[in-house]
């Protein structure tokens, strides 16, 4: 039996690395660093151009660490939390997407980044948006992945896609019924949204939702989608004056989830779109498939 237990015990320390969210390479650090009136958690690593990585709802910049990995050994790589999410400031305000591609205007200038490839997900999507079309000389190549973009294509009708609920959702009360039960909420999108509901594994799940359950971390990811309505109408301002999009575009869709509509949405705002699928994947595309997500992004990255 003790002979049994320990191989029990060893067995318990040569868990795959699969079962716990991926680290990012020892090389990183991580700072905090005031950016247009609030402080974000962002990790730095790597040489070479410059590629700001954007996360979105239910997870934080930890997210990327497979991505960044591969990328920091010919790239500058820089891996924000967004405004009031994971180990970033609470901000009382700015959860516009328009403020918050001000935020990372500032986080550039102030680490000396006069030009960065952008690669985002989910609301990071947003984000990216309103940064590239308000300062396009600052984007060389833009990666948009698996989430559509308030007031941009076929907007209107994805508002009424029910499982898309929680765009609506929030408030004092709704805030007072999730809090202390933020892993029960969360839980909800991680395998609504997945092609297996397996693939969003345990660790990941405690480890996210630990971050969520933090001081005002959920009432920032509520304002998040508030100010949806808010980013439809500065999104088509920006287009109708503006113009499309003329750099590079890659629009990747999970398989299981907007696949190729992201192409198609990103064509409504952009004249260089190369659509993209993450095979046997839904939303969740850096748990769910993260080698061919990585495959797809530095490849468009890495193209001439």
């Amino acid at each position: 039996m003790r002979i049994l237990a320990s191989l029990l015990a060893l067995l318990a320390f040569a868990l795959p690395a699969h079962a716990q969210v991926p680290a990012y390479p020892p090389a990183f650090k991580t700072q905090e660093i005031a950016a247009n009136g609030t402080i974000l958690h962002v990790r730095i690593g790597g040489s070479g151009p410059a590629v700001l990585l954007l996360h979105g709802y239910g997870e934080t910049g930890d997210m990327w660490a497979p991505l960044a990995a591969a990328l920091m050994r010919d790239h500058t790589v820089v891996a924000p939390d967004l405004r009031g999410m994971g180990l970033s400031a609470v901000a009382p305000g700015g959860y516009d997407k328009k403020t918050q591609a001000g935020d990372m205007i500032a986080l550039l200038d102030t680490l000396k980044i006069a030009r960065a490839d952008v690669v985002a997900h989910d609301i990071g999507n947003m984000v990216a948006y309103a940064l590239t079309v308000q300062n396009p000389a600052r984007v060389s190549r833009l990666v948009l992945i698996d989430a559509p973009v308030p007031g941009i294509g076929p907007w209107e009708e994805v508002l009424k896609n029910p499982i898309l609920w929680h765009f609506r959702f929030g408030g004092p009360d709704m805030e007072r019924l999730v809090a202390g039960r933020e892993r029960i909420y969360l839980d909800r999108f991680w395998n609504d949204f997945s092609a297996d509901p397996k693939h969003f594994d345990e660790a990941s799940r405690a480890h996210y939702a630990a971050l969520y359950a933090r001081p005002g971390n959920m009432h920032a990811g509520f304002a998040q989608f508030a100010a949806f309505d808010q980013d439809a109408i500065d999104n088509r301002g920006f287009l109708a004056a503006r113009g499309k999009l003329t750099m590079p575009v890659l629009a990747l869709g999970g398989e299981k989830s907007f696949g190729d509509q992201m192409a198609a949405i990103m064509r409504s705002a952009a004249t260089n779109v190369t659509g993209g699928i993450v095979p046997g994947s839904g939303h969740w595309i850096m748990e769910e498939n993260p080698d061919a997500t990585v495959r797809l992004v530095t490849a468009f990255l890495d193209a001439k």
